[in-house]
């Protein structure tokens, strides 16, 4: 048997789509048994392709689906059907973990909610995911990850200056409160060890991606400014950005004078090097529009691979710009074992863990629909 860091944790998922699943299916590779309960129509997300992941069995369902549910057991319950609801009631009566993304007090009418399950189970760590969360005066409102990446700020500093606000290629809000629901979760339970009782954790999508502008929210604070959208460029550090080689593009990331000197030595620029306009970081923003172009005038000349070698040579911060099979041939990722194979021959991607005495529990698909209903 695996030696898992949450071995003999019992959650119960009742949650679809993308956040409330992400979170399950953290806990399902850190070792818990993670119980996900779809309705008699299922995840909607199982029919969200292409492209579908075929089973050995021929079975089809979207790649997205498999993508946030590996790890869990299956079953069915229809909350309106009595016996369904015992079933899923008697499921948390011993459960440790609930996680549910429905929408605010729509549960209580089932008895599904904190207060009903805690009374019977006073140490169980409830954890709601909502777009705006459990309070105020946008609790009721449904909760989209593009909508949250517009309202939350995110792409407002998104995209290139002169453009139109983007959002990121994934969907960031969604995952990263699912990540912040399994550290909220994890805290809970941390707890409970201390006061032998369980929580409501009232997790958000709005609140998670405020959370995450770090920086960005600080230059506002800090100056009462929104901060600009500065494309591929960073607003407080410089070189730093996208250039464009002979055969392409790289990322070019100098984060301080020693860096630059070491950059301006590999292009035999020694008047950069000298030059009092650029000595500091403060004067290479001042004048980044000219010190720009004198970079990428001279990066061009040089090809991906070489400037990429002379870069990892003189400790230079660059990168590639990776498609996604460039990624999973890359040799970094393939030593990390990012890419597994699941049972029945299905790809995936593990959670990014690595522990020096447990290991993750990577042995189970995402169930079929009802999968696991006898069973469990």
């Amino acid at each position: 048997m695996k030696n898992t860091p949450l071995a003999g944790l019992k959650v119960v998922e009742l949650a679809r789509v993308l956040a409330g699943p992400w979170a399950g299916q953290t806990l399902a590779d850190l070792g818990a048994d993670v119980i996900k309960v779809e309705s008699p129509e299922g995840d909607g997300t199982r029919e969200w392709g292409p492209p579908y992941i075929t089973r050995a069995d021929g079975r089809e369902e979207s790649a997205y689906y498999h993508s946030c549910n590996r790890g869990k057991r299956g079953v069915v319950a229809d909350f309106r059907d009595a016996g369904d609801l015992a079933f899923v009631k008697q499921l948390c009566a011993d459960a440790d973990v609930v996680i549910e993304n429905f929408k605010v007090g729509s549960l209580a009418k089932f008895g599904l909610d904190y207060a009903s399950m805690a009374a019977g189970n006073p140490r169980l760590v409830y954890c709601s995911i909502t777009g705006y969360g459990q309070t105020g005066p946008y609790a009721h409102h449904p909760g989209y990850d593009f909508v949250i990446q517009g309202m939350s700020g995110i792409m407002s500093v998104t995209g290139e200056p002169e453009g139109e606000p983007m959002k990121l290629g994934l969907s960031v809000s969604d995952l990263a409160c699912g990540i912040y629901s399994v550290i909220g979760i994890q805290a809970a339970l941390a707890m409970r060890e201390r006061t032998g009782k369980g929580q409501h954790v009232d997790m958000s999508l709005l609140d998670c991606s405020v959370a995450l502008l770090a920086n960005q929210s600080m230059y506002h604070l800090a100056t009462g400014q929104n901060p600009p959208r500065m494309g591929n460029a960073h607003a407080q550090v410089a070189p730093y950005q996208v250039y464009e080689l002979a055969d392409g593009h790289f990322i070019l990331a100098t984060g301080n004078d020693r860096q630059f000197q070491r950059l301006c030595a590999v292009l035999g620029r020694a008047d950069l090097a000298q030059d009092p306009r650029l000595e500091s970081n403060a004067g290479r923003l001042a004048n980044r529009e000219w010190m720009n172009g004198e970079i990428a005038r001279d990066v061009k000349q040089f090809t991906k691979a070489d400037m990429l070698r002379l870069c990892d040579e003189n400790n230079i911060p660059a990168g590639p710009i990776n498609q996604l099979d460039e990624v999973f041939a890359d040799p970094q990722v393939v030593a990390r074992g990012m890419q597994v194979e699941l049972p029945e021959g299905i790809p995936s991607v593990r959670s990014p863990f690595k522990f020096s005495d447990a290991e993750l529990a990577l042995d189970r698909p995402s169930p079929k629909h009802g999968e696991h209903q006898d069973e469990v």
